[in-house]
């Protein structure tokens, strides 16, 4: 029989759902205290994992889960580094 492989899960800090960790977008806080995206999900530091979708981002931001999450503020550049990030098909 062969062996079933585990997709790993993740919660998305905006609509509190969990999910495969490739269809969510991870925002890390590396060591040298700067919040980006992380396109390759294994950048070292604090990470948090957001839906590709605007409204779990305007959850996120809204209710402050990401700041939360990530331990840090969030400044405005990331906001729409994020937005633009969710534009794209």
């Amino acid at each position: 029989m062969p062996r079933v492989k585990k997709i790993p899960q993740r919660m998305c800090v905006g609509c509190q759902e969990m999910k495969s960790k490739r269809e969510l977008i991870r925002v890390v806080r590396t060591p040298e205290e700067s919040i980006e995206i992380d396109h390759t999900g294994k950048r070292s530091g604090r990470g948090a994992y957001i839906c590709p979708s605007v409204e779990c981002l305007e959850k996120a931001i809204k209710g402050k889960r990401l700041e939360k999450a990530l331990r840090h503020q969030i400044d405005s550049g990331l906001k729409e580094g994020l937005l633009e990030r969710l534009g794209q098909p």
